[in-house]
């Protein structure tokens, strides 16, 4: 049993000093935002220095405003500045944010990521890339720099092409909002479909929620519904939620006592997520008793 959390701290220092004191207190791992710190991956590589057990990792970084060749150059920049290895999760993000915010097409995520992964996949496993696809191009040879540790790769996969694709050329998925019986009935089938098929090992499947040890369940609701209200209008979040019955994001995060917040982590694993990624979230008039009553239930799991 797994258990991260997202990084939390307005500055590096803070980063820095909350991924020491969840190291010491045994989570597995710490997962940081696209926006951490401006750059996650300046934020991992100072903060790696800084810690050596805890697994560091992107959730995740976005494929379309970053070459695949310039991806896999970051990475092998952070794992020497730390001179250890973390996790790259990576995804295509949502078409209002690609067109919007970068001026990209987004008519065809499905088949942009699948060439995005093959590439980068086999850059990080050390491979020469000499890639002409219809989205992107990649030639490697003394361009790569080359990686003193391994750097695991996790694709966000909501949808059946992507499973697939998690499943072949990467480590596994790593998820946001996809609640338990959407990764039972249809992440987990296909991703350990395509892993089998492909001869690779049992894929990772890392499964965030929004996470909150309250007492009273409909305050602990309101108070994530302003942020959750995004998830229901973006169309790859809708769909899991719709393939895990639920019809808002809001009912998807995982809220109660200490007792009720851990029955519905242990039923993430139960539906086969190897991996939990708390986002945990204050409640009420006393937010910093709110988030220590969800660390220390967190913390109970680890055992």
């Amino acid at each position: 049993m797994r258990i991260g959390l997202t990084a939390s701290g307005s500055t590096v220092d803070e980063l820095v000093a909350y991924a020491k004191a969840v190291e010491a207190d045994g989570f597995n791992s710490l997962w940081f935002a696209s926006v951490t710190a401006g750059d996650p991956l300046a934020a991992i590589a100072i903060t790696g220095r800084a810690t050596s057990s805890i697994e560091l990792g992107t959730a995740v970084l976005q494929t379309y405003p970053c070459h695949p060749l310039l991806q896999a150059n970051r990475a092998a920049s952070v794992v020497n500045a730390m001179n250890r290895s973390f996790t790259l999760g990576i995804g295509p993000s949502h078409e209002s944010v690609v067109v919007r915010n970068y001026g990209l097409s987004y008519d065809h995520p499905g088949r942009n990521t699948e060439e995005y992964v093959h590439i980068l996949s086999g850059l990080l496993s050390g491979e020469v890339v000499d890639f002409e696809g219809q989205d992107w191009i990649a030639h490697s040879k003394h361009a790569m720099e080359p990686l003193v540790h391994p750097v695991p790769l996790l694709v966000s996969a909501l949808a059946p092409r992507l499973l697939r694709v998690a499943g072949t050329m990467a480590h596994g998925t790593i998820l946001w909002m996809a609640p338990a019986p959407a990764i039972e009935s249809l992440i987990a089938p296909k991703l350990h479909e395509a892993a089998s098929l492909a001869g690779r090992p049992t894929p990772r499947i890392v499964a965030g929620l929004p996470v909150a040890v309250h007492d009273d369940v409909n305050e602990a609701r309101a108070a994530v519904a302003g942020a959750a209200a995004f998830y229901d209008r973006m169309p790859n979040y809708r769909r899991v939620l719709d393939a895990g019955g639920y019809s808002t994001a809001v009912e998807a995060a995982i809220v109660g006592d200490e007792g009720s917040v851990t029955k519905q982590l242990q039923a993430l694993f139960d539906a086969g997520a190897t991996d939990v990624w708390a986002g945990a979230f204050p409640v009420g008039d006393n937010p910093k008793e709110s988030l220590h009553r969800t660390y220390q239930a967190l913390r109970g799991m680890l055992g």
